[in-house]
């Protein structure tokens, strides 16, 4: 796994603002949803770009991911396996031992009280265990 070069001008939020707006549909809508969510609920989130420009928020390690693929916005937590999940986000990634994800499609809401406890949750575990080093733009 390779992390996206610096790039001299610009920051990981600002990259991340410029993927949104590339993505011009539904799917970037989506994605700045979710961003929102995850800033409110993680205000001491760092923002990065990892694996070819992947969106990342971190807070004492890897909270989540936002990955957009053709038909879905995908929200992976890092440690979601270890994570209580009691409104039943979690609907994709559910057979491994340590992530879990959200996938959204089109038209979909997002219960935000929900994904902002969960968001609360991943950056407790991580704050109880102290992450590895790992290379990244930081915002």
């Amino acid at each position: 796994m390779t992390s996206t070069p610096s790039h001299p001008t610009s920051s990981a939020s600002e990259l991340i603002d410029a993927h949104i707006r590339e993505l011009n549909d539904w799917r970037g809508a989506m994605l700045a949803r979710i961003r929102a969510v995850v800033l409110a609920a993680a205000p001491d989130a760092v923002e990065e770009l990892k694996w070819r420009g992947v969106p990342v928020w971190s807070d004492h390690g890897i909270v989540c991911t936002g990955e957009t693929y053709k038909a879905a916005v995908k929200m992976t937590f890092a440690k979601g396996a270890s994570l209580e999940d009691p409104t039943g986000l979690f609907n994709a990634s559910l057979e491994g031992n340590t992530r879990r994800a959200i996938d959204f499609h089109e038209g979909d809401e997002i219960d935000e009280p929900a994904l902002r406890a969960l968001i609360a949750a991943a950056v407790a575990l991580n704050r109880a265990k102290p992450a590895k080093a790992t290379k990244s733009i930081a915002r």
